[in-house]
């Protein structure tokens, strides 16, 4: 099928139906709520695009251009990677970095103007950098989502020296979704290290984690920034195949779908042995 011809929704037979079956059951398929995998996007090209979308396109839910790097794109350009990108069936949005330059200025307004211009779909709130209080975070959550966006918030600090006390990182998640966001990220950079629920060797630190999702009442609204293979295993082997991850590197996305699925080592190994109990 030319690539022109697939639509959002609409899935190609997979190479190995009927003859395999996937070990781990019950793969959420797009749309979907849950299991969503967000990609970080650095600078990748039309080219490039094209190729990561006709082979990945069914395991990717949104496309983050990270940080403030769509500041540095040609407005025509932009305009047709963001098109390419929704008429896949995947939310794409500018970085919460970018936001938060945006909250600074006094431009919130002509940012998401500007950003339903270029065709954005989603929007990225987020204090990781600067202090934004309370009030203004709700409000720019309200105004995004009255614009049309899907609102995606971040929880948590790029400094690893300036961590949030729990009940405040409880407090945000619980008015985020109050104030009508879609997911709340759990932010851990795209290094995955250092910050949130991992230590400087990207090791995952069960117990920060385990303190976040008990005062969650409904931990599926969180997406988990795990960049690292051994941080995607934890959470799937934690939640499940449906957990979110994000700031998952265009390269691994496929790799993430054979852990969620049970076709790489060590999530096949679980789904082995649990068949044999």
């Amino acid at each position: 099928m030319p690539q022109k011809e697939k639509k959002a929704g609409k899935s190609r037979p997979k190479a190995w139906e009927g003859v395999i079956r996937m070990p781990v059951a019950g793969r959420s398929p797009k749309p979907r709520t849950s299991g969503l995998t967000m990609v970080i996007d650095k600078n990748v090209g039309l080219r490039q695009l094209d190729d990561l979308l006709e082979i990945a396109s069914d395991y990717i839910d949104v496309i983050k251009l990270t940080f403030g790097t769509s500041a540095f794109y040609d407005k025509t350009l932009l305009r047709k990677k963001n098109q390419k990108i929704t008429e896949r069936g995947i939310e794409v949005m500018p970085g919460g970095t970018f936001l938060e330059v945006a909250v600074w200025q006094g431009v919130v307004d002509e940012y998401l103007d500007r950003a339903k211009k270029l065709g954005f779909s989603a929007i990225e709130v987020s204090d990781g950098t600067i202090d934004i209080g309370l009030r203004t975070r709700s409000d720019v959550i309200k105004r995004s989502i009255d614009r049309g966006f899907k609102v995606i918030t971040e929880v948590g600090k790029k400094d690893p020296h300036d961590v949030l006390p729990i009940s405040l990182t409880h407090r945000l998640i619980r008015k985020d979704v109050e104030n009508g966001a879609f997911k709340v990220i759990i932010e851990a950079r795209e290094a995955g290290r250092g910050v949130g629920i991992f230590d400087q060797e990207g090791r995952t630190r069960v117990d920060e984690m385990e303190n976040i999702i008990a005062g969650v009442p409904d931990p599926s609204v969180l997406i988990w920034e795990a960049p690292l293979k051994n941080q995607q295993q934890d959470l799937i082997l934690r939640f499940g195949p449906n957990v979110n991850l994000g700031n998952i590197p265009p390269e691994e996305i496929l790799a993430l779908e054979a852990l969620r699925q049970g076709v790489r080592g060590d999530t096949l190994k679980k789904a082995y042995l649990d068949s044999r109990k």
